[in-house]
């Protein structure tokens, strides 16, 4: 077992046979001003220690290191925070004063999304609990308090569709573009048709119209676009008096797909094989894969629930770093320093590097950057590891 552990050393790290262990600062006489006041440890909690301490898993404000002195010894660097981590060989290139931190800008990366709302008869005529269905749908996205797009309003380019057909049997579409900050554009247009009763639901015709208006009214560069149907009922075109139009709808959520949009399919109050059919078009579904989920909702918590997760889901918590005419080095991404909101995040548990310039940020700690309205994050990396 000794022999093993000794070759682990040589051929990967020290911490293969188990991790060097740093004294804390905090030990010394007298104690550092910041050493000992409560934090709280749990990945994507802010950090309340004072600058140059981090939050120890018991719960306590630390120090191991700072900066500019030699307390990690050789092979070993202090973060911004003051734990020693393995500069895994960049020895003079660990953060010094001739080697300084390379301090990137995270940049979030913003979706594109396109909301296709049904706003035919049954909308109107049909309640999920003791409101329309259009209501319940206005209030889980738009209500001023919990309403998603309220909510994320910082977060995406938001654009809305309501589709129906007027009383001539022609296409009825009301629409505001995609923009920055449109919660309250989109919650005037759905407000506008509260107590509007449409007419018929030709659900093809909108996602065509949907994908015409990317074409026209491009996203931004690098955000990614999305299209959230919600409808409830089987779509037919304005000229029919009964079902029909399923064949051209999948048809035309295969082609929001193929042209780089995926659609997310809401069903309201009514379970059916074609909604299946709808989202596994809509998202690329492949003989032999599992179904793409479609969301069924048949009252209003499970519509706010749906919305919620559908939107949320397509928030990404993916940081672009920017402003540096390099990129990370992913055998060396560990080193990096990664705080989110005040709290040191943990490399391969709360976010991994892709593709040398994206931060990918993890669990708790994702949920911290979608749910706060403007994130504090920074993304420090030694010198060595940064390529140009």
């Amino acid at each position: 077992m000794i022999r093993a552990c000794i070759a682990l050393v040589f051929a990967l790290t020290v911490a293969a046979c188990g991790a060097k262990q740093f004294d804390s600062l905090c030990t010394a006489i007298p104690t550092p001003e910041g050493c000992g006041r409560a934090c709280d440890p749990a990945p994507g909690a802010a950090n309340s220690c004072d600058t140059g301490y981090f939050c120890s898993p018991d719960g306590k404000c630390d120090i191991q290191c700072t900066v500019s002195g030699t307390e990690c010894g050789e092979g070993y660097a202090c973060t911004p925070d003051g734990r020693c981590i393995d500069d895994h060989g960049m020895g003079s290139n660990a953060p010094d004063a001739s080697c300084p931190a390379v301090q990137f800008t995270a940049t979030p990366t913003t979706p594109s999304i396109g909301l296709v709302l049904d706003q035919s008869g049954s909308m109107i005529d049909n309640k999920l609990g003791n409101i329309t269905r259009y209501q319940a749908m206005r209030d889980a996205l738009v209500d001023a308090t919990n309403g998603v797009v309220t909510q994320l309003d910082a977060k995406a380019y938001f654009g809305a569709m309501l589709y129906t057909c007027n009383s001539n049997n022609n296409l009825d579409i009301n629409q505001v573009p995609r923009a920055a900050t449109n919660a309250a554009a989109v919650r005037a247009l759905i407000d506008s048709k509260l107590t509007v009763r449409g007419g018929n639901t030709p659900t093809h015709a909108a996602i065509n119209r949907m994908v015409a208006t990317f074409d026209t009214n491009k996203p931004p560069p690098g955000s990614p676009p999305v299209i959230v149907l919600a409808t409830d009922g089987i779509p037919n075109s304005c000229a029919d008096t009964g079902g029909g139009g399923e064949s051209a709808s999948v048809a035309a959520a295969r082609a929001a797909y193929m042209a780089g949009i995926p659609v997310y399919v809401l069903a309201i109050n009514l379970a059916s094989q074609h909604f299946q059919d709808m989202a596994n078009a809509g998202q690329g579904w492949q003989p032999g894969q599992p179904n793409i989920p479609y969301y069924l909702a048949n009252d209003a918590a499970q519509l706010k629930a749906a919305f919620d997760t559908i939107i949320k889901g397509v928030i990404s918590c993916d940081l672009s770093l920017t402003n540096v005419n390099g990129t990370v080095d992913p055998a060396q991404a560990m080193s990096g320093t990664i705080i989110v909101n005040g709290q040191t995040l943990t490399y391969g548990t709360d976010w991994t590097l892709v593709n040398g310039n994206v931060i990918r940020i993890l669990g708790a700690a994702c949920t911290s950057l979608k749910t706060t309205p403007n994130p504090m994050v920074s993304a420090t990396f030694p010198c060595g590891a940064v390529i140009y």
